[in-house]
Parts: C-alpha cells; sequence; structure tokens
C-alpha cells in the first residue's frame, strides 16, 4: 500500500548550484547526498518533513554523473526540472507485482537500491499518464539510530 509522497526528483546540471537556490530561497538544507554509480548520478536528499507513518518527504536533487545515464539523457532532451515522483511503501516487491498485474510495465524485473539504502522500481511514464513514477521502500534505521527516512 502506497503511503505517502516519498520525494519528487528534479534533475539538474549542477548540483551545488542547484542545493544553494534551495537553501538561499526557501531555507532548505541537505539531510542527505551520495553518488549512485549504478544510476550515474549525484544526489542530494532535501528533508522536507515527517510524516505520521515514521516516514518523510524529500526533494532528490539528481545531477548525472555521465551523460548516457537515465536522467543525463533526460536532462538532454528536456532540461532542467521534475524528473519523477516517488511514493513511500512498506513493500516495493508487493505493490510492484499488484501494480504490474493491473497492466502498469514495472521497469525492473527486481528493485535495486535507491538513495539512503532504499529499494526502488520505477514505473513506465506512457503507462502513468506522461510521469515517471517510483516506488520506494525505505531502509530500516540502523540499529541504535533514530528512525529519520
Amino acid at each position: 500500500m502506497l503511503t505517502r509522497i516519498d520525494h519528487i526528483g528534479i534533475a539538474c546540471h549542477d548540483l551545488d548550484r542547484t542545493v544553494e537556490f534551495y537553501r538561499a530561497t526557501y531555507g532548505f538544507e541537505v539531510f542527505h547526498s551520495e553518488v549512485n554509480e549504478e544510476q550515474g548520478v549525484r544526489e542530494a536528499m532535501i528533508r522536507i518533513n515527517g510524516t505520521s507513518d515514521g516516514g518523510a518527504s524529500y526533494l532528490q536533487l539528481l545531477e548525472p554523473t555521465r551523460p548516457d545515464s537515465a536522467v543525463g539523457k533526460w536532462l538532454a532532451k528536456n532540461g532542467e526540472g521534475v524528473h519523477h515522483i516517488a511514493f513511500g511503501t512498506e513493500d516495493v516487491d508487493g505493490d510492484a507485482d499488484d501494480i504490474r498485474g493491473k497492466g502498469v510495465r514495472v521497469l525492473y524485473d527486481e528493485p535495486r537500491t535507491g538513495s539512503m539504502g532504499s529499494r526502488i522500481t520505477f514505473l513506465h511514464p506512457k503507462d502513468c499518464h506522461g510521469v515517471l513514477t517510483e516506488l520506494v521502500t525505505a531502509a530500516p534505521p540502523a540499529p541504535g539510530t533514530p528512525d529519520e527516512h
């Protein structure tokens, strides 16, 4: 069951400059940053708020590390802007199977590793009214740490 908007992915040419815009304009700070070599992106997660189910909502700023990555190709074609919307779920595998059974193409046969150790998959935008849609199951918190996902 989808529980919240986990994040909105925003493609950008210059991650540092885009982070500074969100910091200076809205007062948002980076919660987490990483490079995902598999997906070919450098990213910053900006935490907007927590939610009643223990999750949070983020903006995910994405800068491609190579032009042949999915975000690099999208950015070359469309320019900077909203790349995808992600919904949080406790069970990315089950929800992906359920949605696949309704005729929506799921882009990965098995979920992959996403930001902050999450498990993710994507739904084809042509089956979702033009919106690239991601399903996300947050990684469990490390022992002894507060749940900040």
